[in-house]
């Protein structure tokens, strides 16, 4: 039946505007007017915000669950209902280095989610274990590998939603980023220590992302601008960036966001099994790792992902970065939209898109969302 939500202030590309109705039919947002679409269900929004649904391409956990421990539909569907009560409405479940046994059995785990019609899942992130040694952070360093033809064939076999690879330029052949563009695979670069001149040919392979921005990949230096150099030069190419306060300074992210722009920079939260889950340690492929602080660490103090949320995201990129908010809001959405090719789908409060929605209120909490026209409230 076709609704209609009233009484909000409504994001659109020029702001946030009120006395508008944004009617919803089919999953899909008809219109956005000044009237209620005659015959419509009245959703009352009480003044609050109405932003288009975050979308997280860095989510390897949350719920109390982590992907890699047990990749199967109910792993996704736990974490994506975590993450939903924070206004994701759209990931990529991400594993981390593994072996190509676990891989291939997230792969079908994501294309049986899809087809089961989990809500929000958009595809899978494999980050590894294509990656350096050097730069592997909190990644299993035995558990790294070379990319062979083999795992091309695997890395290309999804039949449901977006494959996104995080790999290091320096740790593949010629030509095997294009092979993977080509078949239709996003590649991004991270846990590498790729000198700047190896980061361009990639770019030039096909490469369009960077995972994590400035985290575990070789730093930009005067003579030597590295992968963080390439990364802000590169205007065409999107990068992610983890604003928790922890993994990157608010100078750094204010360089960034002068250099890139925020249609450029996605908003990640590479979060752990602790999102949502009233607990503060648990075990990552048999290691201990634990909250200090807002930070999650192992043994040896190396940050291994993060509790971050998508609201939380935006609510940082904002008082700490100093962010416009329809841009931090953006970069929760249409700018991940664009980097995954779905732009013309979801990202967005327009006419024709999904209605992938998010009600924030002046606290920053998420008060409801909704997938494809589907409402949950958010029990805060």
């Amino acid at each position: 039946m076709p609704f209609a939500l009233v009484n909000a202030r409504v994001l659109l590309a020029q702001g946030l505007c009120e006395g508008l109705a944004v009617n919803v039919a089919d999953g899909r947002i008809l219109s956005v007017t000044d009237d209620p679409l005659a015959g419509a269900s009245i959703v009352d929004c009480d003044g609050d915000m109405l932003l288009p649904g975050f979308i997280d391409t860095q989510v390897n956990g949350g719920g109390g669950v982590l992907f890699n421990d047990r990749p199967a539909v109910e792993t996704i569907a736990t974490i994506a209902a975590a993450h939903r009560r924070f206004g994701t409405t759209g990931l990529l479940p991400t594993l981390i280095s593994d072996s190509l046994d676990v891989v291939a059995a997230g792969i079908a785990a994501v294309d049986a989610a899809i087809e089961q019609g989990v809500p929000g899942i958009l595809g899978i992130h494999i980050e590894g274990p294509f990656l350096s040694q050097a730069r592997r952070g909190v990644h299993d360093g035995a558990r790294l590998r070379t990319l062979d033809r083999a795992a091309i064939d695997l890395l290309t076999s999804a039949r449901h939603g977006r494959t996104l690879v995080t790999l290091a330029p320096e740790c593949v052949q010629p030509g095997d980023i294009a092979a993977l563009v080509d078949a239709g695979v996003i590649v991004a670069a991270g846990h590498s220590d790729a000198d700047y001149e190896t980061v361009r040919r990639a770019i030039d392979e096909g490469l369009t992302g960077f995972t994590h921005l400035f985290n575990a990949m070789s730093p930009l230096t005067s003579r030597a601008p590295g992968m963080v150099g390439a990364a802000l030069e590169s205007g065409d190419v999107f990068a992610g960036l983890i604003v928790d306060g922890c993994h990157v300074h608010p100078a750094a992210a204010r360089v960034a966001l002068r250099a890139k722009g925020h249609e450029r920079l996605m908003l990640v939260t590479d979060a752990m099994a602790l999102t949502d889950a009233g607990v503060d340690r648990f075990l990552l492929q048999g290691r201990e790792i634990a909250r200090v602080g807002k930070r999650l660490v192992d043994a040896d103090g190396t940050l291994a992902g993060s509790t971050l949320t998508m609201g939380q995201a935006v609510r940082n990129m904002v008082g700490q970065v100093g962010a416009d908010f329809g841009q931090a809001v953006a970069m929760a959405s249409a700018s991940p939209a664009a980097f995954l090719g779905i732009g013309d789908r979801i990202g967005a409060i327009a006419p024709g898109l999904s209605a992938d929605l998010v009600l924030m209120d002046d606290d920053w909490q998420i008060r409801r969302s909704w997938i494809m026209g589907s409402s949950e409230p958010a029990p805060h």
